[in-house]
């Protein structure tokens, strides 16, 4: 359930990142095989990977692993044991090590180097100061047989909240990111309707715009019951009511 409390205090771990996971900067080529990474929402190293993703532009099919958690702890511990791991199928590598993932992704696909303070682990480690046990450990759950997908840019605060319960329910799901590409994707999406501005900055906020008809975030789809919905508050709901399951 999420109260005012909740919004406030992701809204602050937003805040800590100095922007970072907000905009698009430098998408270079686009991996043809969907990048997959195994990652703890509460991870300042997972943190770092995810900001990447997300200004690079760049999908990837998320296993979550949270503390307790052992849906995907198999794979973690045969590769280093602990997260982040990111799968490259397009270049047959498995890579463990934050440091490594942000290298390899920026150089892969972008055409800069990673900004310093993408770099570092005490920014990373800020939002976990405002959100504590959220996103942590693992809760009782069934697995859904298809993936489930979710817009998102690791800098909404509202984001935030749907990904904390993905990842305490170990449901794996496809982030598709959606970073600003300019300036008017700060306006709110009333204002651009008003104003006509819903031409699409990035690939992704097309997809995003044709599939449920406004620049919002997050948007969650279940392919398993046909589901689409906007709004944090709706989502974390349909998740918990959904598939989460009770040990009593």
């Amino acid at each position: 359930m999420i109260d005012q409390l909740d919004k406030l205090s992701s809204w602050g771990a937003s805040l800590t990142q100095l922007g970072l996971g907000v905009m698009q900067t430098s998408p270079g080529r686009r991996p043809e095989k969907m990048l997959q990474l195994y990652e703890g929402e509460f991870c300042p190293y997972c943190r770092k990977v995810r900001n990447a993703l997300t200004m690079l532009d760049l999908d990837a099919e998320i296993y979550p692993v949270p503390k307790k958690g052992q849906r995907f702890r198999a794979f973690v511990e045969e590769h280093g044991g602990t997260v982040p791991v990111l799968v490259d199928p397009n270049v047959d590598r498995v890579i463990p090590e934050s440091a490594d993932i942000i290298e390899h992704l920026f150089a892969t696909y972008g055409t800069t180097s990673p900004p310093a303070r993408l770099r570092s682990t005490a920014v990373a480690s800020l939002p976990t100061a405002f959100r504590g046990r959220r996103g942590m450990f693992v809760r009782p759950s069934r697995q859904p047989e298809q993936l489930l997908e979710l817009y998102n840019t690791e800098s909404s605060p509202y984001c935030r909240l749907v990904r904390e319960v993905l990842c305490e329910l170990e449901i794996p799901y496809i982030v598709h990111n959606v970073p600003k590409g300019g300036l008017v994707d700060f306006l709110v999406h009333p204002y651009r309707e008003k104003l006509g501005l819903n031409e699409p900055t990035t690939e992704n906020r097309r997809r995003l715009y044709e599939r449920g008809g406004r620049f919002q975030i997050p948007f969650l789809i279940d392919p398993n019951t046909g589901t689409e919905l906007f709004e944090s508050r709706a989502i974390v709901n349909y998740l918990l009511d959904t598939y989460g399951t009770s040990t009593t």
